[in-house]
């Protein structure tokens, strides 16, 4: 079965979140002949947000900082820290439950003046 243009017809959703995370829908569309229900999953980003930290601290000596990552969805997140740059270390995975902020402990340990 080919449906041309023609048949096609245009739903219109108005969908305004108020955190970002995966949302979850239904829509029901009935007929007199005809019922259907559609499942659709929105998912949210927030804006690409730049942080700019600055670290002092002697040579050899670590510092950390704790970054709170802050989950305001209904779902839980686990994440994938990628670190770059020499001297930088952190766990590789965090979760951050439904509601909760946790704390991603940033580690900066120079092995020499730089």
């Amino acid at each position: 079965l080919f449906l041309d243009r023609s048949d096609a017809v245009e739903l219109p959703i108005k969908f305004i979140p108020r955190y970002a995370g995966c949302y979850h829908c239904q829509i029901l569309l009935k007929s007199s002949c005809d019922v259907r229900v559609y499942e659709i999953e929105c998912v949210v980003n927030t804006d690409h947000a730049e942080a700019e930290l600055e670290f002092l601290t002697p040579a050899y000596e670590a510092v950390v900082q704790d970054i709170p990552i802050s989950n305001m969805s209904s779902q839980d997140w686990k994440l994938e820290a990628i670190l770059e740059g020499q001297g930088f270390y952190g766990p590789p995975l965090i979760n951050v439950g439904s509601g909760e902020t946790a704390l991603y402990p940033l580690m900066f340990k120079p092995i020499a003046e730089c």
